[in-house]
């Protein structure tokens, strides 16, 4: 039944009085967010001009450019293929078992990057360099394409591939001339956070032995206490940053298509035929591959154990202080993207947009630079909070607000137009509007944002060896203490339970996204 309501859109600030404070809320969030870069540029500007000059002119900075820039365009490039390629199986042809694939495809998620380099190197030591790295980071990231595509091609009608095929296209040029540009929005934004979980990424690539930005800003902070030069190197990945940003607003301007009406059961799926034996062959690679490496190394390493020098700790105590980190992160970041994520729906300006953008620049900073940001401002400004608990939940905030911000975004953008107008024109007050009417409707994305942030603050390592208060460890750096020591055995209970605290997550994040159930399979 057609709506009856007429298509208002989201209801101008201007006539909510308490509506005004949202700007100042969101741009009181960014202006947290942007810690990180003004510490950075702060300790890049003590470094000078000359410093600059003599640090930029070094063969080392050339080499990383390209090790960043060619692991990224690698890496990104297989999510995106390997992403549309799972999606478009499971929801546009008649792959037996759907259902079971989309969970174990998007179950790789529940591994930490690190952990998944462990698997490997502990197994095969022959697996480092350009290509583990890629190896790696392509099974751990490739479900941030995966799912969103998924949730397109489930969303969107499919009269135009009906429409393609009956003038006689084939299923091939259908799928690269319709399905394809359909799905162009979710695979840019897909595309973008895999290259920028690539920027920031240190743990995975210190195992495999592989160079980046990350890698060599850590090592600056840490081995040479040169705050001036690694800050400067930091800039440069600011910079790849604002790139992909500009890249991915672009390119999501150009992929927008206006398609009406909502994907109906009996929606005629795509016969594999005989290819439904590569089909399965290439999902059964893939899940292999991503999954089943790290589940047999942690089933492996568990089962042989091994003897370490480093003290003992308690596994039961590390989860506690894990989760309870994880989930004050994951609930102040969810409450902190609301008025950002409103303030760019209900304003599409140039200011709202630059806004919700901004937030999303951090992201590309390691955690090292992150967590001597939040500790700079800290000592300078709140020292009662130095080596305090708040200090870790407040580096987990900015590391992970942006995966709060897509998810509420998301959900924002399937809330009926006009239903904020309708509900202030019967005299309901703003903020019950807010309460009453908006926050019930986006509850699956405040999910969503939860189950993420959660998810990914439970395995962050780098910054938690630097913000976690005095006598305190998570399961990650335990783990990486033994890790680091080449106990890989002593390592393995810490691994295997950051990846089974993982899972819930990722499922409800599967459910969020794609649904609890698969329209019916017809002919």
């Amino acid at each position: 039944m057609r709506n009856p309501l007429p298509a208002l859109g989201p209801a101008p600030l201007s006539r909510c009085r308490a509506v005004g404070v949202l700007p100042l809320l969101a741009f009181a969030v960014v202006a947290v967010l942007a810690l990180p870069l003004v510490f950075v540029g702060m300790q890049a500007a003590q470094a000078g001009w000359a410093e600059a000059g003599r640090l930029f002119s070094r063969p080392l900075v050339g080499t990383l450019v390209w090790h960043t820039v060619e692991l990224t365009a690698a890496v990104t490039s297989a999510c995106v293929v390997i992403g549309f390629g799972a999606a478009y199986l499971l929801e546009r042809t008649d792959l037996p078992g759907r259902r079971w694939w989309m969970v174990l495809l998007a179950l790789p998620l529940a591994v930490p990057e690190f952990v998944r380099g462990y698997s490997w190197v502990s197994l095969f030591p022959a697996v480092h360099g350009y290509w583990g790295a890629v190896l790696v980071m392509t099974c751990s990231l490739y479900p941030l394409v995966f799912l969103p595509v998924a949730a397109t091609l489930r969303g969107r009608h499919t009269a135009a591939e009906e429409v393609s095929r009956s003038l006689g296209h084939g299923p091939w040029f259908t799928m690269w001339r319709v399905t394809l540009p359909l799905c162009r929005p979710a695979l840019t934004g897909g595309a973008l956070l895999v290259s920028l979980y690539l920027l920031g990424e240190y743990g995975a690539f210190a195992m495999l032995r592989y160079t980046t930005f990350a890698t060599a800003i850590y090592t600056e902070f840490q081995l040479g206490f040169d705050a001036a030069s690694a800050s400067l190197l930091a800039l440069v990945l600011v910079g790849l940053a604002l790139l992909l940003l500009g890249l991915d607003a672009a390119t999501g301007r150009r992929g927008r298509i206006a398609v009406t009406g909502r994907a109906g059961n009996g929606s005629r799926l795509a016969r594999l035929g005989r290819w439904r034996i590569a089909a399965l062959a290439g999902l059964i690679g893939v899940v292999g591959i991503s999954l089943g490496v790290p589940c047999y190394a942690l089933g492996y390493w568990l089962i042989k154990g091994s003897s370490t020098t480093l003290p003992s700790a308690s596994v039961f105590g590390a989860t506690l202080t894990t989760l309870g980190y994880a989930f004050a992160a994951a609930l102040v970041s969810t409450v902190a993207a609301v008025p950002v994520a409103l303030y760019a729906w209900r304003r599409d300006t140039r200011l709202a947009r630059a806004a919700e953008r901004a937030a999303y620049v951090t992201r590309a900073l390691p955690g090292i630079a992150v967590a001597l940001s939040v500790v700079f401002f800290a000592i300078r400004y709140a020292q009662p909070l130095y080596q305090q608990p708040p200090l870790l939940v407040a580096g987990y905030v900015i590391l992970y607000f942006p995966l709060a911000l897509t998810a509420i975004r998301g959900a924002l953008a399937q809330v009926p137009p006009g239903v904020e107008e309708v509900a202030r024109s019967l005299g309901t007050r703003p903020t019950a509007v807010l309460l009453r009417v908006t926050l019930p409707l986006i509850r699956p994305g405040l999910g969503a944002a939860l189950a993420m942030v959660a998810l990914t603050a439970s395995t962050e390592l780098t910054a938690t060896l630097l913000l976690r208060p005095t006598g305190t460890d998570t399961l990650a750096t335990r783990f990486w203490a033994y890790t680091s020591g080449l106990a890989y055995g002593a390592a393995a209970p810490y691994a295997a339970l950051m990846t089974a605290m993982s899972v819930p997550s990722v499922l409800l994040l599967t459910r969020r996204t794609l649904g609890a159930d698969h329209r019916v399979e017809t002919s």
